[in-house]
């Protein structure tokens, strides 16, 4: 039966009028090009979307990572003073040369590492053993790990004040509980190693809990297994925290080791409050205490030279690389070792 709105050809064929509709799946030339639109958005979405999610980031450190430091890195190819940003008298690496002939820098790179050995070394073992002992079931373990954590939640300038007048000379707790055992006052501040030492237990104090909460979650990580078996083999306590829990947590020592000698590196804020006023900016009358920090920030806010503070801070950026790669090395010598 043939339609009206069809003719039959005499080779059996018929014409189909315009505007009827096309057989499903059948396409014309009029929707290739959206068709090739919506393969080209959907390939988009699948693929560009993930970039889309982490370009906030990635917007956020360029503005305020990348480019001041890129920025700090062409200031200190300059001569440049803080009351005249704009004027600038190129040095090339002047600035470094006479960096490394400056005595002052030598001195701060030995204080600074110093009070990083004296604060880190201490620090990460008081953590491990802190750690050790939370990590069997205590009654109240959660308040004890919340008061671990307490110091580090302190602000850095409330703790300085506190421990400085607890190391004051003449009027200090710890120089009263010193004399109740025949010792003489200390002179905390303008004696170099007690200073050091000082600086180094506001250090400790502050952060040791936080690296035993770091400990403890690597531990709790791992297999308990491990120590039943450890225990039928005749294990002591001892035998298994050295056999057992340090082997299995060498990843996050390592971690931390490096987390506390970029802390230390970049100390600033326990030496200036310690030094309680001007001497605080110097690192004491004769330079004892002064670390990298107060040695940038006396060239930049106080000598007014920021072409040296840039130049001091790139010498810190540096060094923390070399110590990320020592890590490196460290890390893969271990493994291998392992």
């Amino acid at each position: 039966m043939v339609t009206s709105g069809s003719v039959p050809h005499a080779d059996g064929t018929q014409n189909i009028p315009a505007g009827a509709v096309k057989a499903p799946g059948v396409s014309g030339d009029g929707d290739r090009p959206r068709q090739g639109r919506r393969n080209l958005l959907h390939r988009l979405d699948i693929k560009g979307a993930p970039y889309a999610f982490i370009a906030p980031f990635f917007i956020v450190f360029a503005a305020f990572g990348f480019y001041p430091l890129l920025y700090t890195f062409w200031i200190s190819l300059h001569h440049v003073e803080l009351a005249s940003m704009n004027l600038m008298e190129w040095r090339g690496f002047g600035n470094y040369t006479e960096l490394w002939q400056d005595d002052r820098f030598w001195n701060a790179l030995s204080n600074t590492f110093t009070i990083g050995v004296l604060s880190t070394v201490p620090q990460l073992l008081m953590a491990l053993g802190l750690a050790h002992l939370l990590n069997y079931r205590l009654r109240g373990s959660t308040f004890f790990r919340v008061a671990a954590l307490t110091p580090y939640a302190t602000s850095v300038g409330a703790a300085a004040l506190v421990f400085t007048m607890l190391f004051e000379r003449d009027f200090g707790l710890i120089n009263w509980m010193l004399s109740l055992v025949g010792i003489d006052n200390v002179d905390w501040e303008n004696n170099k190693w007690a200073a050091q030492s000082a600086i180094s237990v506001i250090v400790i104090w502050r952060w040791t809990g936080y690296n035993a909460l770091l400990y403890l979650a690597a531990m709790q990580a791992i297999p308990r297994d491990r120590y039943e078996a450890a225990a039928i083999d005749g294990a002591s306590r001892w035998q298994q925290f050295t056999k057992v829990t340090v082997p299995g947590i060498r990843s996050t020592i390592l971690f931390t080791i490096v987390l506390s000698t970029i802390g230390a590196t970049q100390l600033f804020g326990e030496p200036l409050i310690f030094g309680q006023g001007p001497n605080g900016v110097t690192g004491g009358a004769d330079n004892q205490y002064q670390t990298l920090g107060l040695l940038l920030y006396e060239e930049g806010w106080k000598n007014y030279q920021m072409g040296r503070a840039a130049t001091v801070a790139w010498a810190m950026f540096l060094l923390l690389i070399l110590i990320f790669a020592l890590q490196r090395v460290l890390k893969r010598f271990t493994s291998r070792k392992s």
